[in-house]
């Protein structure tokens, strides 16, 4: 297993034995903290500990630790941080933490395993559990090297994968031998006894409120700073730089902070489309990146055809995917490794800063807030889009198309959907992908954040996916950040990211600092079905395990307007043949 784990951790490979427990660990040199040696697998007072984690606010856990009466020496690796909080505080230990983290912890004396996996599920855990054996790590095909461990498939996942594109439930895999730990969970094994419990949830009470408007603004821009400081790395660093604000506003934080740091260098990377259709990100990451003196790489992925090298072993991905196209994502993430081993994403500000104006007026009326109840109702009315805007696209979501899109798919095997309650699982979809949300000002945005489409996307950029050594960094994601944005006033900070405006105002081009959100004209994916690879999709052969789970007679009866949904049975196959 660890001799497979090489490929993702070429900066030195030790196991540590004690007995029938063992821990092993794959060095990937990418730490903040250069200075302190990683000598993993750590030991401690009698703990051992197995971590992929880069840990925030050190210094404020070093102090809560010493004020424990802990004694840290210096210099401490984040996972030496983390054994000493396990050693101070036991299971509690992951109030302290912060950061992006999954590991393991031996604890010796009371003959304990300890896991746990950071708050968004940043980083991967997986494990695999029986009476006489427990594994983990965070890429799943090494726990596949295992003897023990099948390849069964868990059917569930895969009838979500047919249903929804992935799987739902983010404590399973589609392997029925390997389990997910959930984000924000922790995990203890002791003899035969397995407890799982979660830690932490997003927020929903905090309320932050300001006597200056400027005062919301300069405690965003601090809070950025520190997110992208606790992020940064020694040497060169990547950002995942679109033509928007979220990148933009990161891309512009992380120049700053270079200028101060000797030996950080930058460079973003960009991906368009110059011929597939009319495409302006790459002109805007480029506007972006000149205003800020960083170099940008361009990376045109027009050429990529449905299902190239999925035959692939270095491309086969370890669970299904739905998007054919997606041998240009290995394609960008080679070309970043080629640089740097980290790279800063913008993600998160969508989700975050997810505007809803009836929520915060029904909040300022129960309140009884009046004074400004009356003046920002007032205010919105004025700024918002004319209602009417809208009409065109509830019209559409009436045509055949669009009913077409709700209706159970038919091409699903009988037996396989009976089996397993698919079509209950169907009507439920709308409770599935608009979870309630808990947050009363913020339902929507703070419900997405209980989506398992975070997880697929964390876990599909992780060096155990990519085969690149690139650590993906969020610092919209730093828990500071998230407890600030689910607590300001929506009016008018979220409104049209009213915040980011503010904060980058002269930091990054007034073209991109106006520019509305805007998403791709044509989705890559649907437009190469409709250029004709639908077609010739719908006259591959589809024999063997998938016909499991697909009815083809009934799927054929669509080849001729292939839908993007419709290719998740031709995308299960490839999967199926290759994957093994």
């Amino acid at each position: 297993m660890m001799e497979f784990l090489g490929y993702r951790g070429p900066d030195g490979l030790n196991v540590w034995l004690q007995g029938s427990i063992g821990l092993g660990h794959a060095l990937l040199r990418s730490a903040a903290d250069a200075g302190a040696p990683d000598r993993q697998p750590e030991r401690l007072d009698g703990l051992a500990i197995t971590a992929d984690v880069r840990l925030d606010s050190t210094s404020e856990l070093k102090s809560e630790l010493r004020q424990s009466g802990r004694l840290v020496v210096e210099p401490a690796s984040d996972a030496m941080l983390v054994l000493h909080a396990y050693a101070t505080w036991g299971r509690q230990c992951v109030e302290h933490l912060r950061g992006d983290f999954a590991f393991g912890i031996w604890d010796t004396a009371r003959r304990t395993l300890f896991c746990a996996r950071d708050h968004f599920g940043i980083k991967p855990f997986y494990y695999a559990h029986s009476p006489k054996l427990f594994l983990f790590s965070n890429t799943l095909n090494c726990l596949k090297q295992h003897p023990a461990i099948t390849s069964t498939l868990n059917e569930a996942a895969v009838g979500d994968f047919l249903l929804f594109g992935l799987n739902y439930d983010k404590s399973t895999s589609t392997f029925r031998d390997i389990q997910r730990l959930p984000p924000a969970h922790y995990l203890t094994v002791s003899g035969d006894t397995l407890q799982i419990r979660c830690y932490w949830e997003p927020p929903t009470e905090t309320r932050i409120r300001y006597a200056r408007d400027q005062d919301y603004v300069e405690r965003f821009q601090e809070l950025l700073r520190t997110a992208v400081a606790d992020r940064m790395a020694p040497g060169k660093q990547g950002i995942l730089l679109s033509g928007g604000l979220d990148s933009g506003s990161v891309a512009a934080v992380t120049k700053d902070l270079s200028q101060s740091h000797d030996g950080v260098a930058l460079v973003s990377y960009t991906v368009g489309y110059d011929s597939l259709f009319a495409d302006s990100e790459g002109a805007y990451a480029r506007k972006t990146a000149e205003f800020l003196g960083i170099p940008n790489k361009y990376l045109p992925l027009d050429a990529v055809e449905l299902f190239d090298k999925w035959d692939d072993d270095n491309f086969v991905l370890p669970e299904p995917c739905e998007d054919p196209l997606n041998a240009g994502f290995f394609e960008l993430f080679s070309l970043i490794s080629a640089d740097c081993r980290v790279a800063f994403s913008g993600e998160g500000p969508d989700n975050l800063m997810y505007f809803q104006m009836w929520p915060y007026i029904q909040e300022l009326r129960r309140s009884r807030r009046w004074m400004r109840l009356v003046a920002e109702t007032a205010s919105y009315a004025w700024v918002r889009p004319f209602p009417w805007r809208g009409i065109k696209s509830r019209i559409q979501s009436f045509s055949p198309k669009a009913r077409l899109v709700s209706e159970f798919p038919s091409w699903i095997a009988p037996e396989f959907a009976r089996r397993m309650g698919m079509q209950q699982r169907w009507r439920d979809r709308g409770t599935l992908a608009n979870p309630s949300g808990r947050h009363a000002v913020r339902p929507k945005g703070y419900a997405s954040l209980a989506l398992p489409h975070w997880t697929n996307m964390f876990e599909s950029q992780d060096p155990g996916v990519t085969r690149c050594n690139v650590e993906v960094r969020y610092p919209y994601l730093d828990l500071r950040m998230v407890d600030y944005l689910l607590g300001i006033p929506s009016y008018p900070w979220l409104y049209k990211k009213m915040m980011v405006r503010k904060a980058m105002a002269g930091k990054i081009p007034e073209q991109v600092l106006s520019r509305a959100k805007t998403p791709l004209a044509v989705n890559p994916f649907e437009k190469k079905l409709r250029d004709g690879g639908g077609r010739r999709l719908s006259r591959q052969l589809l024999e063997g395990p998938i016909l499991e789970f697909v009815s083809v007679p009934a799927l054929k009866l669509f080849c001729d307007s292939m839908m993007p949904a419709m290719v998740r049975p031709y995308c299960l196959d490839r999967w199926l043949r290759y994957a093994g």
